[in-house]
Order: C-alpha cells, then structure tokens, then sequence
C-alpha cells in the first residue's frame, strides 16, 4: 500500500487509509463520570461521538473501522451507565461497517461489551495490508513495527500555543513522528523503519499531552524522536517540528 494514502479527515480527528479504513481512537465513553467527581457538570458525549462517526462514515464509506483502543474510561471496572454506553455505541457502529478495535490501557474487560460480530485485537496491535494499528501503551509486536506505517493513540497529542502576552493554548494536533532507526533495531533487530503517525483523541473531553512541552507517554516514546517530529494542526497547518514551536 503507497502510504501516501494515509490522510487526516479535515477538521476531524479521524483518518482515511487507502480510502477504505477509517481510523478513529481514545473515545474515553463514561469520562463524564470522572469529571463529575471533579465538580464538573457536562452531559454524555457518546451520542455526539456516533453522530460524528456517522457523519463521517456517510461521506467516506470505509469499508472497515479501526477504534485504536480506550472505548472505555473507567479503570478498572465501569459504571452502570459506561457499560450501557458502550455497548449502544458499539451495536450502533457496527451498522456503518465491520468495527476491528486494539485493546487500550482503559479496555479491561471490553470483550464482555463487544458484540460477537466486531473483532478485538490485542494491545500488541495487527495489520491490515503492511499499516500497523496500535493503541501505543504496549509495545508492538515485530510484524506491526515491520509494516511500512504504524498509526498509534493513546498520547492524546496537543501543541502547547504561546502568544506574545505569555498566555498558553492547547490544540489537539497530529504527530508525524520520527522514527528513531538505531533503536528500531536494537529493539526489534531490524533494518525496516516505518512511519509512524499519532492520532488525536476522538473524544474532545479527553484532554492530552503537550508533545512540545511533555513529549509522549508509553514505550512508543523509546524509539520516536520528538523533537524532530512534525506538528499538524487539526484544519492542516503545518507547524513544522516540535522543537522549533
């Protein structure tokens, strides 16, 4: 597969592979609860989310779906109302096209929730014509890190923004990583460097991380060179690599 069929939905974070796979992660369903407990008072997203999602799918017709993990929130048991969630979401989805989800880190027990019909992955990640998917807090295994693109979550990536008055801003933003070769092979002992691009949360309640203030979490972070990664706003701005923002 050209890898160059790899592209970001425009103002969406969601991707299109080879037009035929859409690609959406870290739906975080039954967050809501956690931030109540912190005072904060917001309504379910999840509908929200599978309206988006529809959306999406009337207008590209993916012939599958990659959820790249954290369905759920809660670790690790669910609430009443997360379980419900999820399983409506995933009953509904289904209907769009056939769901392939990787196990995330807040997935304990998603297989209780899944219908029978959509397939799970483990967190080491699998293949769909040489494109890796992973969700990123475990490392994947050989044949995802040998594909010629691995498309990864979990980090929940935004570009800490710093106007002239000092005042900070946090947008959700795309990371085309750079591999970092030499580590590549002496973690794998190969010669294939793939390309590797991160996702931004699909739940816009999630949060992330600064990629150019904290970086990124998980074992991913071992063998990717921030610095010289590129940043990608969600409309397409190109912000160059995160260690001249």
């Amino acid at each position: 597969m050209n890898i160059s069929q790899v592209r970001p939905v425009p103002n969406k974070p969601a991707l299109i592979v080879d037009d035929k796979i859409l690609v959406i992660a870290d739906l975080h369903i039954g967050i809501e609860s956690e931030l109540r407990g912190h005072g904060l008072n917001v309504s379910s997203q999840t509908g929200k989310m599978f309206d988006n999602l529809e959306k999406i799918c009337k207008k590209y017709k993916p012939k599958k779906i990659v959820l790249l993990g954290d369905i759920k929130h809660n670790i690790p048991s669910s609430t009443i109302s997360e379980r419900k969630d999820v399983e409506k979401f995933l009953k509904n989805a289904k209907k769009l096209s056939k769901i392939h989800i990787v196990v995330g880190n807040h997935d304990g027990f998603i297989k209780k929730l899944v219908p029978e019909d959509i397939t799970v992955y483990p967190s080491q990640g699998f293949t769909i014509e040489n494109i890796g998917f992973i969700h990123g807090h475990s490392w994947p295994k050989e044949e995802v890190i040998k594909s010629d693109q691995v498309i990864m979550a979990h980090t929940h990536p935004t570009i800490m923004l710093t106007d002239r008055l000092g005042h900070k801003s946090f947008e959700p933003c795309w990371v085309d990583a750079k591999p970092n070769k030499k580590k590549i092979k002496e973690k794998y002992k190969t010669e294939k460097t793939p390309k590797i691009l991160i996702i931004p949360a699909f739940n816009p309640l999630c949060g992330g991380i600064a990629i150019n203030r904290d970086g990124i979490t998980g074992p991913m972070s071992n063998i990717i060179d921030i610095p010289q990664s590129s940043i990608y706003l969600m409309d397409g701005t190109s912000l160059g690599f995160v260690k001249s923002i």
